[in-house]
C-alpha cells in the first residue's frame, strides 16, 4: 500500500481499490459500508462460495483507519461500520488507541485478529467469522461484542478489562492449540457477561474474572471430550447472579425470547434449551452475591470428573438441574443462605460430598419428603460425620419442623450405632427400642406402663413371706412392682417382703429393667440439653 501518495486529498493512499474507498467515504461519513448482496446464503460469513476482491478490504486499511484515520466530513463523527465484507491479512491493532466507533457486522477474516494491550471504546464484531482473536489486556471503555460469531481456533482475554458488556450471545468458538475456546482468566467486566447460546468445543477458563453485575450462559452448550474440565472459573467473582440454567425459546425453537437480550428462564411448558455441559466443571471459591441457578443444567460427566463447587458463597443456591450418570457434585466447605433444589436432581451414594456445607433454608422445588431428604445426605456420607445431619436438623427445627428435626438426629445416631464396637452398638440398640435415643421420652413411660401391669399382674398371683412377721405394711401387688420398677425412691415396699425361687428372679428382672428404662431415659435427658 503507498502511504505517501494522497489520491484524493483527504489523506487515503493512493492505492486503495473500489471497496476500499467506500469504506474511506463511509468512515469519514460516519455512515455504514454495504458490501453485502443481500441474499442469504452468498452473505452468510460462516460457509457459502468464496467472497471475491469486490467485497475484499485489506486489514492494512482498516487498521490505518482506526488508528489514523481521516478527519471526518464536516458535521460528522467519523466511525468504522463495516457490513459484507471480507477483511484479508492479519488485522493487528496490539498495543493502539482506537479512537473511532467499531461495528463490523457478518464479515470474513482471512487472519487471526490481534488486540493485545489495545485501548478502544466500543468494539462491535457480531456474526463474523475469524480465525483467532488475540486480546490479552485489551481495555474497552464501552461494550465487546462478539455475538454470533464463529472463531475457529479460540479467543483470549486474559486480563482484559471491559469497560461495560460482554456479548458472546450464540458465539461459537473452537479450541485453540492448548485445548482453550475461551482464556479469560483475570478479566474483568464491570457490567454484565451475555454468553446465552453460546457454543464452546473446549475449555472455557475464567480463574479469578469479575464481573460487575450477572453473567448468563443460559442455553449454553460446553463441550470439552479431550479435557478434565468444560468450564474452569476457580475464585469467580460475579456481584449479582450466575446463570448456568436453561433459555426460553421462541416458538420456532431457534431464538430466544425474552424482554431484553432473550435472558430468561422457561417457564413450565415453554419450549426452551438447557445449558448442557459435557465435561467437569469447576466453580471453587467463587463468590457470588444474588444466587447461582443450575435451572434445568445438563452435566455429562466422564467417571474421574466432578461439579466442583467447593467453598462457593451466595445467598441463594438453585440446584434444579439433572443429576449426572456419572461423575461427582462436590460442595464441601460451600455457604449459602437459601438451597433450592429437588430429588432428581442429586447424584446417588459415593458421587456427592457436602463435608462442611453450609445452608440455612430448604426450599425443595417439587416433593421432597424427609426419607429422600436422608437419602440425600446418607449419599453425601459414604462414611459416617455428624456434621450434615446436624445441619439438617437445625435447618429443619429453624422452619418449625421440630418433628422432623428430631428424626434426623435419631437417623444420626442410628448411622452412628454402626461404627461402634459390639457392646456400645448393644447399648445403642436398648436406648433405640426404649426411648428412640431421648427424642421419644414418652416411649419410656410406655415401657414402665407395661412392666408395671405385667409385674403386678404377676406378684398379685404370690404373695412374698414378710422379712418380719411381726412388722411389713399390707400386701400391695401393684406397689410392690412399682417400687421393684423405680429405682432409688423408697415406696416402703421392695425390702419388707421376700420372694423365692422363681418369684425372686421376677423381681431381680423388674429392677435391672427399671434401672435400664432410667438409665437411658437419663442419656436421652442429657442429649436433648447439649442440644439445647
Amino acid at each position: 500500500m503507498n502511504e505517501g501518495h494522497d489520491g484524493g486529498g483527504d489523506g487515503r493512499p493512493g492505492d486503495l481499490t473500489d471497496a476500499e474507498g467506500r469504506m474511506w467515504e463511509a468512515f469519514r461519513a460516519g455512515t455504514v459500508c454495504d458490501l453485502a448482496e443481500h441474499h442469504a446464503e452468498r452473505d452468510d460469513p460462516h460457509s457459502g462460495p468464496a467472497w471475491g476482491p469486490g467485497r475484499s478490504v485489506r486489514a492494512e486499511v482498516v487498521a490505518l483507519l482506526l488508528l489514523a484515520g481521516p478527519v471526518p466530513v464536516p458535521g460528522r463523527v467519523g466511525r468504522l461500520k463495516l457490513r459484507g465484507a471480507r477483511i484479508t491479512g492479519r488485522l493487528d491493532l496490539s498495543g493502539g488507541t482506537v479512537t473511532p466507533y467499531v461495528e463490523i457486522r457478518s464479515c470474513r477474516f482471512d487472519g487471526e485478529v490481534r488486540l493485545s494491550e489495545t485501548r478502544c471504546g466500543t468494539l462491535r464484531m457480531e456474526n463474523c467469522a475469524v480465525p483467532r482473536l488475540e486480546a490479552a489486556r485489551l481495555h474497552t471503555e464501552g461494550d465487546l461484542h462478539l455475538a454470533s460469531s464463529r472463531v475457529a481456533r479460540g479467543i483470549r482475554l486474559t486480563d482484559a478489562q471491559i469497560g461495560t458488556d460482554l456479548v458472546l450471545s450464540r458465539a461459537v468458538l473452537r479450541r485453540d492449540n492448548q485445548g482453550r475456546a475461551l482464556a479469560a482468566d483475570g478479566m474483568s467486566v464491570a457490567q454484565d457477561v451475555q454468553a446465552d447460546l453460546m457454543e464452546a468445543y473446549g475449555e472455557v477458563s475464567l480463574r479469578a474474572a469479575k464481573v460487575g453485575a450477572s453473567m448468563s450462559l443460559r442455553g449454553a452448550r460446553l463441550r470439552n471430550p479431550d479435557g478434565r474440565r468444560a468450564l474452569n472459573a476457580p475464585t469467580l467473582t460475579v456481584e449479582r447472579t450466575l446463570y448456568l440454567s436453561s433459555i426460553a425459546l421462541g416458538p420456532a425453537g431457534g431464538g430466544a425470547a425474552g424482554p431484553d437480550d432473550g435472558s430468561r428462564t422457561p417457564v413450565r411448558g415453554e419450549p426452551a434449551r438447557s445449558f448442557d455441559c459435557r465435561g467437569g466443571l469447576r466453580l471453587d471459591d467463587g463468590r457470588f452475591g444474588d444466587s447461582v441457578d443450575f435451572h434445568g443444567a445438563v452435566f455429562d460427566l466422564a467417571p474421574e470428573q466432578e461439579v466442583s463447587l467447593r467453598r462457593i458463597q451466595t445467598p441463594e443456591f438453585r440446584f434444579v438441574g439433572e443429576a449426572p450418570a456419572r461423575g461427582r457434585v462436590v460442595l464441601s466447605g460451600a455457604k449459602v443462605v437459601k438451597l433450592m433444589d429437588r430429588v432428581a436432581s442429586w447424584p446417588g451414594p459415593g458421587r456427592l460430598s457436602m463435608d462442611g456445607f453450609s445452608y440455612e433454608a430448604l426450599v425443595p422445588v417439587g416433593p421432597f419428603p424427609l426419607a429422600l431428604r436422608l437419602a440425600w445426605v446418607a449419599a453425601a456420607t459414604p462414611e459416617y460425620s455428624p456434621e450434615p445431619y446436624e445441619r439438617l436438623a437445625a435447618v429443619l427445627r429453624a422452619g418449625g419442623e421440630d418433628a422432623e428435626a428430631r428424626e434426623v438426629l435419631v437417623a444420626k445416631q442410628r448411622r452412628r450405632r454402626a461404627t461402634l464396637p459390639p457392646a456400645a452398638r448393644a447399648w445403642g440398640y436398648v436406648q433405640d427400642w426404649t426411648v428412640v435415643y431421648g427424642y421419644r421420652p414418652g416411649r419410656a413411660a410406655l415401657w414402665m406402663a407395661l412392666l408395671w401391669a405385667a409385674g403386678a399382674l404377676l406378684f398379685a398371683r404370690h404373695r412374698p413371706a414378710p422379712m418380719k412377721a411381726d412388722e411389713h405394711p399390707v400386701w400391695n401387688a401393684a406397689l410392690y412392682a412399682l417400687d421393684l420398677l423405680l429405682p432409688v425412691i423408697d415406696l416402703g415396699q421392695e425390702g419388707r417382703w421376700d420372694p423365692r425361687g422363681g418369684w425372686q428372679w421376677g423381681a431381680a428382672a423388674l429392677v435391672l429393667l427399671g434401672w435400664i428404662l432410667a438409665t437411658t431415659v437419663a442419656a436421652g435427658a442429657s442429649r436433648l440439653l447439649r442440644r439445647g
